[in-house]
């Protein structure tokens, strides 16, 4: 595309960035807006599927992200009731090369805001954006200042974003995430994801996470299942309370208990669900979140707004219609995801009874049996709908 834009961005997160960093690239002129008066990210571990480690392989990033990650290679939940694993996916089963990539969220958002710096994207602090004219191109902040005009407007502040729609669902259940240093001793694997269940009710995960920075300690992410009406509750009883529920549920994860000593130790992460139709008004492009919120299924919401981002680069670089073939680029898979979303949220996280006993006593032996593990291996690491070759890209191992 020979004509260079000028670019104003929304919220600099994993899919502000990586857009930012792709577009700048490409010569045109970019400016990412967000709130905090710190660039920083929000949140603790998540998963780096294929999909989204491609992406930063086209970033020069994919390196650096697997070097400061945990490689993994299973994931792997039991039912505290039964002592059945209702849970056992194995990515070797589609191709022995393929992993995941358990990353802390600082990490990541490190790697791409230095990318961000030195592909020459100006990021401004400081600045909520609460409004935009599509048309015009301009970006409203708090104060009533107009921002622009710009040939394009991309909305990346997530499913909160004041420039979408409000959620459709906003689900029961939420959950508490901590980041923590790995145990010097310890039973838990260091390629997992692992997870223990009672019903539907109550979940607990363990996932490696890797290092904050080269030479910091290995981390793990910890997290658990709450109803979002029962968080109040949580913050106001004794931390002590809580313990013995997660400890009795997973007693091994005792160890890692005695690590959180305060209630803010533990970020509180409500999920929505929404997928904002049209992705795309006048010169505004929503991306991420803001388009399709789901709750958080093995990190898929940073690896699709990474494949967000990637495709939108490109169809701004078609120089054709971007707004239909960024959508075009995308919409399948996103469909696909959200419905998957839709389908397996209330089987692991829901209080209903029927829905965890079918997972544990026919959807668990069924998954055991091929094709189920390389189909279940194809859907967690994003593959589903053939993301990648959509956007001319084939994975990397």
């Amino acid at each position: 595309m020979s004509a260079k834009l000028s670019i104003g961005i929304a919220g600099a997160g994993v899919g502000g960035l990586a857009s930012g960093i792709l577009l700048a690239r490409a010569g045109h002129r970019v400016t990412v807006f967000d709130q905090f008066e710190a660039a920083g990210p929000v949140g603790s571990g998540l998963m780096l599927q294929e999909t989204g480690l491609t992406i930063l392989g086209a970033l020069g990033l994919r390196a650096g992200a697997e070097a400061l990650g945990s490689p993994i290679t299973r994931l792997w939940g039991v039912s505290s009731e039964t002592g059945r694993a209702v849970l056992d996916v194995r990515y070797g089963a589609l191709r022995k090369s393929l992993i995941g990539i358990g990353i802390q969220r600082a990490a990541l958002f490190d790697l791409l805001f230095e990318a961000a710096k030195a592909a020459g994207v100006q990021v401004v602090l400081g600045t909520r954006i609460v409004s935009a004219d599509s048309e015009a191109g301009v970006f409203r902040d708090t104060e009533g200042s107009a921002l622009g005009p710009y040939d394009l407007l991309i909305d990346c502040m997530g499913v909160r974003s004041p420039l979408a729609s409000k959620p459709s669902k906003e689900l029961p259940y939420g959950a508490l995430w901590a980041t923590l240093p790995w145990p010097e001793s310890s039973v838990f694997d260091d390629a997992a994801l692992e997870q223990r269940y009672e019903a539907a009710r109550k979940m607990a995960g363990v996932m490696p996470s890797g290092r904050a920075a080269p030479g910091a300690p290995v981390s793990l992410t910890y997290f658990w299942s709450i109803r979002g009406d029962a968080y109040e509750a949580f913050r106001t009883a004794p931390l002590a309370d809580w313990k013995r529920e997660a400890s009795a549920l997973w007693p091994e994860t005792a160890v890692l208990l005695d690590q959180i000593t305060e209630h803010d130790q533990l970020t509180f992460a409500r999920y929505r669900h929404r997928t904002h139709w049209p992705a795309t008004e006048g010169r505004l492009i929503r991306l991420g979140d803001s388009w399709h919120a789901t709750s958080p299924q093995l990190g898929q919401g940073a690896n699709m707004a990474l494949l967000d981002a990637f495709a939108l680069a490109r169809a701004v670089e078609a120089g054709g219609e971007i707004a239909a073939d960024y959508t075009r680029m995308r919409a399948l898979h996103v469909r696909l995801f959200q419905g998957m979303s839709h389908m397996f949220t209330p089987v692991y996280q829901s209080d209903s009874a029927v829905l965890p006993w079918l997972r544990d006593w026919l959807a668990a032996p069924v998954s055991k049996i091929w094709p189920a593990l390389p189909l279940l291996a194809a859907l967690v690491s994003g593959g589903i709908g053939a993301p990648l070759a959509k956007l001319g890209l084939r994975a990397e191992r």
